[in-house]
């Protein structure tokens, strides 16, 4: 397996006519920051997009790589080369994205859509349907598994997997959406990870805003118990700063919690990952 971290080793003698204390001095900078090659998928998503983003810009730390399904969300995300196209339903696919990453975030997910007609002034609820072949039994868990089996081949050493809150209650009202029982297949996938062998870290967020990250106090949780509490929704930004800073910390790996915020005017922002994390206890 090619592997992104070997460094070229210096040996004095190769180098008669060189200075020693900069080929040592060098020796050691190389050794101290190398590069975390990541993947992102369903990098076209609202949070994958984020995601994909925060790593870019820390490119001392990050190679970042992205995979989406189509061109045209390709586009969406700036069309770089490190943006690959492929299809998490099938497997073969995927296999040149990974190849060669340190690390692996998933970020795939169904997506239900509203039938259309609905009018919001007649009263009753939306009904919602899933694509044909996008359902969240062929997306969020044979497309999730198709990710893990290929990570565990290639080696990768770290993979975080966002879920989602809700999925002790198989008769949450997003099961019902369009009958795609989708927290189910999700806990299935999540389940499959940490069964796996590999390092893995599983963040369940609650209800996802689009509004500014870096500005809450995050709180984590476990089995559920967030949603009896008034703190149950986070920014969707503040989901891709944790998926990113648990690439960070021993104390991510193994490990699999409930994510959530408190209101912007209650308080701290967080800011000290570590101890965020050191909090965390459960496996599953």
């Amino acid at each position: 397996m090619h592997n992104n971290k070997t460094k070229p080793s210096f040996h004095p003698h190769q180098y008669p006519n060189c200075n020693l204390s900069i080929v040592s001095s060098l020796s050691i900078s190389m050794a101290e920051s190398p590069q975390t090659t990541v993947l992102v998928t369903g990098a076209g998503g609202r949070t994958g997009q984020i995601v994909y983003k925060k790593l870019k810009e820390k490119r001392d730390k990050y190679i970042a790589r992205g995979l989406v399904r189509t061109e045209e969300s390709k586009q969406k995300i700036g069309g770089a080369d490190d943006v690959f196209i492929g299809d998490i339903r099938d497997a073969e696919s995927i296999v040149p994205a990974i190849q060669g990453i340190d690390a692996l975030i998933i970020l795939t997910s169904a997506v239900p859509q509203m039938k259309p007609g609905f009018d919001p002034t007649k009263g009753g609820r939306p009904e919602f349907y899933f694509d044909d072949g996008a359902f969240p039994e062929q997306v969020d868990w044979t497309g999730q598994k198709n990710q893990i089996d290929a990570a565990k081949a290639a080696g990768v050493k770290h993979v975080v997997l966002v879920g989602s809150m809700g999925g002790t209650n198989p008769n949450h009202p997003l099961n019902s959406l369009g009958n795609g029982n989708i927290l189910i297949w999700k806990r299935k996938a999540e389940q499959y990870l940490a069964d796996s062998g590999l390092p893995y870290t599983i963040i369940r967020p609650g209800g996802l805003l689009d509004k500014d990250g870096g500005i809450r106090e995050l709180i984590v949780g476990k089995d559920d118990e967030l949603l009896l509490t008034e703190t149950k929704t986070i920014p969707r930004a503040d989901v891709a700063e944790v998926c990113v800073q648990a690439l960070n910390y021993e104390e991510t790996k193994f490990k699999a919690f409930d994510l959530a915020s408190k209101p912007e005017d209650a308080g701290e922002p967080t800011k000290n990952f570590k101890a965020l994390f050191s909090q965390i206890t459960s496996r599953f």
